[in-house]
């Protein structure tokens, strides 16, 4: 019963602290904030996770997992290249849209903590390559065939992020100098998928 109480604890600790990172960043959150949002004390975080950056890492670990998640999932062979790639930008899309604060916590963290991105090599070092190279054969094939233009898997990538990732950054600033209503707003998301999966595609052809 103990196991299951001290279990329970943890995993509320780490969605509050979550919950908080998300929406204000590592400097600004303290320990005592992500102990009240939690109910418990203060001692409590500092017990299972020794310290807010120990907690931070572990979240932030994850978080890095999720954003690269739809970059490495296994694609249909059975259907063309471009329909998986735009079956891989919508996804990435989707997910960020799931997660909108997400980009926030991951360019602010690193950009504002370098050290961060050091610590995060050794234990994210493997997902770049495995994307890139998956990814780079796709292009091959299809540069070989004509479909498409020259281009690397680097860029492809960049290219993908820069767009998705820019409007979950500027969302929040569009919406409101232009009084959005919800309706409006998902409307206007559901548009900019459609319209980063068109300029992606016609930023390929030959």
């Amino acid at each position: 019963m103990k196991h299951q109480v001290d279990a329970n604890t943890e995993q509320v600790i780490l969605e509050a602290a979550e919950k908080l990172f998300l929406e204000k960043g590592f400097a600004m959150t303290s320990t005592t904030e992500i102990a009240k949002a939690a109910g418990c004390n203060q001692a409590l975080v500092h017990y299972y996770f020794r310290t807010k950056e120990k907690l931070f890492e572990a979240i932030f670990e994850k978080k890095m997992r999720t954003f690269v998640a739809p970059f490495l999932q296994n694609s249909d062979n059975n259907i063309s290249f471009e329909e998986r790639l735009t079956q891989l930008i919508e996804a990435h899309f989707d997910l960020l849209k799931e997660n909108p604060k997400l980009p926030f916590l991951v360019f602010n963290e690193l950009l504002t903590n370098p050290t961060r991105l050091e610590s995060l090599k050794g234990k994210l070092a493997v997902i770049p390559q495995t994307v890139l190279s998956k990814i780079e054969k796709d292009l091959k094939a299809e540069v070989e065939k004509g479909t498409i233009r020259p281009i690397s898997a680097f860029d492809l990538m960049l290219t993908i992020l820069s767009l998705n990732v820019t409007l979950f950054l500027t969302a929040p600033i569009f919406r409101s100098i232009n009084n959005m209503s919800d309706e409006n707003f998902d409307n206007f998301i559901e548009n900019r998928r459609r319209e980063n999966v068109i300029i992606i595609l016609r930023s390929l052809k030959p």
